[in-house]
């Protein structure tokens, strides 16, 4: 498969999901229509995430210098116009993924939760950081064991690598806290590292059929190391999907200015992990070997 397979591809997907969702809804009950359809900026904005573009301005210029035959109302249409439609159809998007998540096979009953520290700023500038005033705090990233300041993407995905559910914490929200949101409504078992090792989360959760697993809190004084590891190779499926988002989409990179901003490019790498897998699944690639749609 070439790029201009993947776009078409991909704009067939989003237009079936955008037709789905909104049957014979309109999406705006006032104004005018836009130039382009919200299908082809949402195509434009995922694939530009495949590709690795960090700024919207990145995927505006590239699609209209290469691709202008594929969205011709690219070549008259301003980037702040591109930019702001993008981030106007969020509850649309939100809409399309929840649907290309429902096509994509999986197991509904073999989760896996994780967080992911998301700073907003280095860390000596926090106390003079204007942006996520009030909103992001200060918390301690698991992976480096250094404190930050910003967020924390709380993930829940489902075997073998699809993103079921997320959600934008603050950087001193609880992990535990976190899973009882993400796991509603859900059943079967649930993989988590040693920072879920609670019993009382654990009795909690089984009152709603799920099993809670995780590793003993204290390396030095587990009583099943065996255990433990055996756990933690099934665990480790989730840093997988976090390294994608991160190494492919720069998920660490905050260029937003405001938190709707934030869940907006969240959300649209999401979709794009989201998609990407579907993609591999349709062409029997190894779910999670992204970079095989490519060549």
């Amino acid at each position: 498969m070439n790029l201009d397979e993947l776009i078409i591809q991909w704009f067939c997907m989003i237009d079936d999901g955008v037709t789905a969702c909104l049957g014979e809804r309109r999406l705006r009950q006032r104004g005018s229509t836009p130039e382009m359809a919200d299908s082809e900026v949402m195509t434009m904005e995922i694939v530009g995430e495949y590709l690795g573009f960090q700024q919207d301005a990145a995927i505006y210029r590239y699609f209209r210098q290469y691709y202008g035959h594929f969205f011709p109302a690219m070549q008259h249409l301003h980037r702040s116009t591109f930019v702001r439609q993008a981030a106007n159809i969020y509850r649309l998007t939100e809409q399309v993924w929840q649907w290309i998540r429902e096509q994509v096979p999986y197991d509904h009953h073999l989760g896996i939760v994780d967080s992911l520290a998301l700073s907003v700023c280095q860390f000596t500038r926090a106390p003079r950081c204007r942006r996520f005033r009030g909103e992001a705090a200060y918390g301690q990233d698991h992976l480096t064991r250094l404190p930050f300041y910003g967020f924390r993407i709380q993930a829940r995905i489902c075997w073998p690598g699809v993103i079921c559910q997320f959600e934008v914490t603050p950087g001193n929200a609880s992990e535990l806290e976190a899973a009882r949101d993400l796991t509603q409504g859900t059943s079967g078992l649930l993989l988590g590292d040693r920072n879920f090792w609670s019993p009382r989360l654990k009795a909690d959760l089984a009152d709603h059929q799920i099993r809670l697993l995780a590793p003993f809190r204290r390396r030095k004084h587990d009583p099943w190391p065996a255990w433990s590891y055996l756990l933690s190779q099934w665990r480790y499926r989730i840093d997988t999907v976090f390294g994608q988002l991160v190494d492919r989409t720069a998920l660490k990179r905050v260029w937003a200015k405001d938190f709707w901003h934030l869940c907006h490019r969240l959300l649209r790498k999401v979709l794009m992990h989201t998609i990407a897998v579907w993609t591999t699944t349709l062409l029997g690639l190894p779910a999670l070997q992204l970079a095989h749609l490519i060549p």
